[in-house]
């Protein structure tokens, strides 16, 4: 079985060794984007397959749109882990800076806010995946509830992935730009995190008879 290609060209054998290296990008900004489409993937794949089955055929439409939409959500994520790499790249040259150079600072606020973006964006759409997972529990078959269990959980650590890749250049940020940043980072991931978690243990139950 041959590895898939990535929207970077490379295969997900050579992304995760270059995840691996000791080089500081891709990291955990485009290790976020990978789940995220995973779970996007999951999705489409759960809306694919029971469109695919005559019984739900009254509900053809509906899954075609989801699947859609996931696939949609899925490569987008993908093109953010480039995305991720790119935006890191102008923080690394302003670290790089002398220290004694006065306009250090500034360059760095700068180079920080454009690292911000990317794990922004996966946040945002992460959060649009979770919507779709919602409406696919009420229209998929039976049988593949595990793999929107499986989605939701993998949105979950995309969001709390992506998150951590904002906080961790936030520092640098004006004071006013940090609060806003912080804030909306936070209140995108706090509403994934707890709408994933819902949709995990919910499916969790049903597949243990529990509910």
């Amino acid at each position: 079985m041959t590895d898939q290609t990535l929207t970077t060209g490379r295969s997900l054998s050579e992304f995760t060794a270059q995840l691996a290296s000791a080089s500081p990008a891709p990291g955990g900004g485009g290790a976020a984007a990978l789940a995220g489409a995973l779970a996007a993937s999951l999705g489409a794949m759960a809306a694919n397959v029971t469109a695919a089955n005559p019984r739900y055929a009254d509900r053809h439409d509906a899954l075609a749109t989801l699947a859609a939409s996931c696939d949609a959500q899925r490569t987008t994520l993908l093109a953010l882990i480039d995305a991720d790499a790119a935006g890191f790249l102008p923080l690394q040259r302003a670290y790089a800076i002398p220290k004694d150079d006065p306009g250090r600072a500034a360059r760095l606020a700068d180079a920080a806010r454009t690292a911000c973006q990317a794990p922004l964006d996966m946040l945002a759409h992460c959060a649009q995946i979770v919507m779709l997972l919602d409406a696919a529990r009420d229209i998929i078959s039976p049988l593949l509830r595990s793999d929107v269990g499986c989605a939701a959980a993998l949105c979950r650590a995309a969001a709390e992935a992506a998150a951590m890749n904002v906080f961790v250049n936030t520092g640098l940020l004006a004071p006013a730009d940090r609060a806003e940043t912080e804030a909306r980072a936070e209140r995108l991931r706090a509403s994934i995190v707890r709408r994933c978690t819902r949709t995990v243990n919910a499916v969790r139950k049903q597949l243990r008879g529990e509910g």
